[in-house]
């Protein structure tokens, strides 16, 4: 009877906790369910908090705080009702900064009567869509696109047989075949079916056979659909748009999706669709086609040229060849060849094209006249892309392209700046760079734009005399590097208060760093290595400032470093190489728990680095290299205990920088100094060569198991090489040459497969030369001047050559041992009397119940788990190499 009520007890109680979370009382759902429609929006709305951030698009606002209980709902914003306002019919809360959990008891379910829901654009917290949206019986609109749901769809949305429009994209939803079934068996009113970015990878390609034949507009978008597209796939002769993009589609392009008589919107674009183009077509009249990033082939059809509705044209990143078309109409708004194979010159028939506004022609093989008559007439240009072609320049033509925005004419082969730019007044980007241009920048360039120019891009030039005096105020992106430029940096750039990224870099530009460039909060990169600047680094970094990255190498900079880089809390690469920079170790920089690169590398720095001034130092750094300059004192034992970005992988990018910059670096590897324009994530290198540092080498070096590069030469270290140094299984160079270590050479390190560079010359090592795998490769000039090692490749035997082995740890040793592997005597006590005491409950256990299933689970899962690492790991590091 005790044992009863207790269960009685227990499930009152699990009761009472799950009433507890409802949105209202349970006692209450009874009135509910007879609610009136305008207590039931009331108490709907109510559920939700109000929160700007969650509709994305504009314009939004908050209907729902315009609803006052004395008014009647029918006049309420985003609420329709029937003729007599007796029911509402129609709830339309789009972009309303709705915010919070969607539940299934809420009362919307209370308005039977809805023909039109709309709740696109909020925000629902991830909620699942209740299976009482079945309840709509009369619903013939049904959208929740962009409102955070997810899980699996509910089968009850098969039951809306009224539905004429599904929308459900853009959210975390997924949907299993048994659903999708029947979806599209019992939905056959349906004519908009929208589930761009549902999960849709189970579903097979064939199945889209079964869509109903009223359909006008499917967009499956980005939904991992995969597999053939057959060529009578589909069978939609209402269908007017069709967006299948963004999958994994592959094989053939099927040629009867262009046989679909009411087809006006086709978008194929991003697959895997290989084959031509059809070459010919009857009754199609498109207005918009994409099928780029795909890889077709073929020429391009001349129906492509011909169709006199066809508005936009993207079939960019494919492999088309020879040469385009003759123009037949000027319907053609949006034109993108890029990235093909295309040859030979533009048609004259481009200038039919009256009504384009954007055209793309980049990474072709294309003969182009820039100022011929064709291009003169398009003054609705917006947007011109002839990069990567044979463009020459018509100097004698002069005309205006009133509304050109964006024009791209990088790697173009050409001499000379386009002479109509200087009628061009709403400019916004402008790209010219890796051409040949020659001379001066002309002073008419700062008129381009008339205040309008917000990106200019001259780098890899041959562009000399004194920095351009542009108008800054609206440039946010400045490249100039890679030209010959002389003079100051001119006091106009502190003008540009919304300057993100500066590059000046490989030029001839003197004189000192413009204070007001560390005074922005804007600047994310400044990039000025590889010129002759002097004075110092300007001392007043803002607090709130967004500096990324600040690259410095190269110049003749000196004096201290001013501690106030401590408040640029965003920054990740520091370079300051090459100057004449002096001072003790930064150790203040530790704080910064974004830095990857800290370039020190020939400066005038000295003096012993001490123990970091904070708890964690340096955590995601990747790159230290304080090579060449005046360090003394022990190595910095305690700071390679924190560099955990050289631990673990955790990369999210491949390369460092972002969208609009790449960082570059000059960094050794495998012992020669190479400029990288592009620095990847991975590597992880440290050089400490070059400097005085004494003492031995720490064994936590073993610890980095990321390490790419490890440089301590030329110092005058003692002792052994650590044999944890075999941990480093990503380990390409070592350089320990030039200084005083002795005793053999660990045999672990014979067990690194990527070691490219072995430099031990010029110590103390005797013995025996380790054997196998990278071992075979090296050459004598890895091992000279250690007077006592022997074997191959030295010509020295080891017959009469007793290794000296490593005198046992002693007592201080052992400690630091323990230290270092986490385990002291303590620490063994306590897991002894821990397991003892685990070990009798567990016994007690088994002999009092059996083996008892929790317990088997937790030993199954602590495997399964174990083996899921050693998967992972191996698979980083197969993937890394």
């Amino acid at each position: 009877m005790g044992r009863s009520t207790w269960k009685y007890q227990v499930f009152f109680l699990f009761c009472l906790i799950l009433h507890s979370q409802l949105p209202f009382p349970s006692s209450l759902s009874s009135s509910l369910s007879s609610m009136p429609p305008c207590s039931a929006l009331l108490h709907f709305s109510k559920s939700f908090s109000l929160d700007k951030s969650a509709s994305a698009y504009d314009p939004s606002y908050p209907k729902t705080a315009s609803w006052q209980e004395d008014k009647h709902c029918c006049t309420w914003d985003g609420v329709e009702c029937d003729k007599n306002k007796s029911h509402v019919v129609g709830l339309d809360l789009t972009s309303s900064w709705l915010m919070g959990h969607f539940h299934s008891n809420s009362t919307l379910f209370f308005l039977p009567n809805l023909r039109r829901l709309n709740l696109a654009d909020n925000n629902f917290n991830f909620s699942r869509i209740p299976s009482e949206i079945g309840n709509f019986k009369s619903l013939t609109h049904l959208n929740l696109s962009n409102s955070v749901f997810s899980g699996q769809i509910p089968f009850e949305i098969s039951q809306l047989s009224s539905l004429v429009s599904l929308a459900l994209s853009w959210n975390e939803l997924l949907i299993e075949t048994p659903v999708w079934k029947r979806v599209i068996g019992n939905l056959t009113q349906l004519r908009e079916l929208i589930l761009d970015r549902t999960n849709m990878s189970s579903i097979r390609p064939n199945s889209l056979m079964n869509l109903s034949s009223s359909l006008t507009t499917l967009s499956l978008r980005y939904c991992d659909l995969r597999g053939k597209l057959e060529n009578n796939i589909l069978f939609l002769p209402s269908i007017q748009t069709l967006d299948l993009s963004d999958n994994s589609f592959n094989g053939l392009l099927p040629s009867s999706l262009f046989n679909l008589p009411n087809l006006s919107t086709l978008d194929l674009g991003y697959n895997q669709l290989v084959g031509p183009l059809p070459s010919h077509v009857s009754g199609l009249n498109l207005s918009v086609l994409s099928s780029s990033s795909n890889f077709l082939n073929g020429t391009l059809p001349s129906w492509l040229f011909s169709m006199p509705s066809l508005e936009t044209l993207y079939l960019y990143s494919n492999q088309f060849v020879d040469e385009i078309g003759e123009f037949k109409y000027n319907s053609l708004k949006n034109l993108d060849l890029g990235y093909n194979k295309l040859h030979g010159s533009i048609p004259r028939s481009v200038s039919r094209l009256v009504n384009l506004t954007s055209l793309s022609l980049s990474s072709n093989n294309l003969s182009i006249m820039l100022g011929s008559e064709m291009f003169s007439k398009l003054k609705n240009l917006e947007t011109l892309d002839l990069s990567n072609n044979l463009v020459s320049i018509n100097d004698n033509a002069i005309y205006a392209l009133p509304n050109l925005q964006y024009l791209d004419l990088a790697y173009s082969n050409i001499s000379e700046f386009p002479i109509f730019l200087r009628l061009t007044t709403n400019l916004r980007y402008l790209s010219l760079s890796n051409n040949q241009i020659y001379g001066q920048v002309p002073r008419w360039l700062g008129d381009v734009g008339m205040n309008s120019l917000y990106y200019v891009d001259l780098h890899d030039n041959l562009l000399q005399g004194p920095f351009p005096s542009l108008d800054f105020s609206s440039l946010h992106f400045i490249f100039f590097s890679k030209n010959n430029l002389t003079g100051e940096i001119p006091s106009l750039i502190c003008d540009a208060i919304h300057l993100e990224v500066l590059d000046l870099s490989h030029n001839n530009l003197s004189d000192m760093i413009p204070k007001c460039l560390v005074n922005s909060t804007a600047l994310s990169v400044l990039a000025l290595q590889m010129n002759s600047l002097h004075g110092t680094i300007p001392t007043t970094f803002v607090k709130g400032n967004n500096i990324r990255s600040i690259n410095l190498y190269g110049n003749q900079l000196e004096g201290p470093l001013p501690q106030s880089l401590a408040n640029c809390t965003y920054l990740e690469v520091l370079d300051l190489g090459n100057n004449k920079i002096n001072g003790a170790f930064p150790y203040w920089l530790g704080s910064l728990q974004k830095l990857q690169v800290l370039v020190l590398r020939s400066n005038r720095f000295q003096g012993c680095i001490g123990n970091p001034m904070t708890k964690f130092p340096f955590p995601n750094l990747r790159i230290i290299d304080i090579s060449n300059n005046q360090f003394n004192g022990s190595l910095p034992i305690t700071y390679f205990e924190y560099l955990k970005a050289m631990m673990n992988v955790d990369v999210s990018e491949l390369y460092m920088g972002d969208n609009y910059y790449q960082d570059s670096l000059n960094i050794m590897i495998n012992g020669h100094y190479i400029e990288l324009e592009k620095v990847q994530n991975i590597f992880t290198i440290i050089d400490f060569s070059n400097n005085s540092f004494s003492g031995e080498m720490p064994k936590t070096i073993g610890r980095l198991k990321l390490l790419i590069g490890l440089n301590f030469s030329y110092n005058n270290l003692i002792g052994y090489i650590p044999s944890s140094i075999g941990n480093l299984d990503e380990l390409e160079w070592l350089d320990l040459s030039f200084n005083k270590l002795s005793g053999e050479i660990p045999s672990q390190l014979a067990d690194l497969t990527t070691l490219e560079v072995l430099k031990l010359s010029h110590n103390q090592l005797t013995g025996h030369i380790p054997s196998g795998n990278q071992f075979n490769t090296f050459n004598n000039d890895s091992y000279t001047e250690n007077l006592g090692l022997c074997g191959f490749p030295l010509s020295r035997t080891c017959d009469n050559h007793e290794a000296k082995q490593p005198p046992p740890p002693t007592l201080q040793q052992d400690e630091n041992l323990e230290h270092e592997n986490g385990f002291g005597w303590q620490a063994v006590s306590i897991g002894y009397a821990c397991g003892t005491i685990f070990g009798t409950f567990v016994g007690y256990l088994m002999f009092k119940i059996g083996k008892p299933k929790c317990l088997v689970r937790m030993v199954k899962l602590e495997q399964h788990i174990m083996l899921r690492r050693l998967k992972k790991n191996g698979h980083k590091r197969g993937g890394r190499r």
